[in-house]
């Protein structure tokens, strides 16, 4: 589904030059459970912008599904992924001006993926149960924990069905039974759609429930391991 050919990626200012990633390659197969390891300032965060076409890699090629994209214009890059790639971010990104239900629901209207008003209602109600936020999808995000937030975050990025979830640090606001709960969910939502997760992270939970591991270091793979 996913490949990576000597990837590189270099953040340059007039006076320093960072390589954040250098010569990576790897192979992302359909309904993979992938964990991304590595101390922080590895290059995590910059891979998986890189993979969820939220930017380009300065070198090296990167196809999906086949198709080179590591070079497309922005715009490209959003048509590419919309409705396809499921984010989750590490600060949240969601809108405060929304209710929690009309945050989750909204990559459903922009995808046009969501069929009707009452199915759109059904998928988000549906999430925002397995996520443990139901009595709270009136509620604003600013009136909710970051844990709260994180789980919100989650819902959203499941909503549209997408291929590729991209998670960066998807539990690292949640306590455990919450972050337990929400891991359940997709590895049940892998298992059953075959939706293929890329997670960033330092969760052992993770970890163990991950098919295949990479681990990566000073913007290089140190080892790799499917299990």
């Amino acid at each position: 589904m996913l490949k990576i050919e000597n990837l590189k990626k270099v953040f340059r200012t007039e006076e320093v030059e960072t390589i954040a990633l250098n010569d990576v390659s790897l192979e992302v197969n359909e309904g993979e459970f992938i964990a991304i390891m590595g101390p922080s300032g590895c290059g995590k965060s910059t891979l998986l912008n890189i993979l969820g076409l939220l930017d380009n890699p300065s070198g090296g090629q990167y196809y999906l599904a086949g198709q080179e994209v590591g070079h497309l214009k922005e715009r490209e890059r959003t048509q590419t992924r919309k409705g396809k790639i499921g984010f989750v971010f590490q600060s949240f990104n969601l809108i405060e001006e929304m209710s929690v239900f009309e945050n989750v629901e909204l990559p459903l209207i922009i995808s046009k993926k969501g069929g009707s008003k009452a199915e759109r209602k059904d998928r988000v109600n549906y999430l925002l149960e397995e996520v443990g936020l139901s009595d709270r999808r009136n509620h604003t995000p600013t009136e909710l924990s970051g844990g709260q937030q994180q789980r919100v975050a989650i819902a959203r990025a499941l909503v549209t069905s997408p291929r590729i979830v991209i998670a960066d640090e998807p539990t690292g606001n949640l306590d455990s039974d919450n972050g337990e709960k929400v891991l359940k969910l997709m590895k049940e939502i892998n298992r059953i759609e075959k939706t293929t997760f890329i997670f960033s992270t330092h969760d052992p939970e993770i970890w163990r429930m991950a098919d295949h591991i990479v681990f990566l270091q000073d913007g290089i793979i140190k080892s790799e391991k499917r299990q």
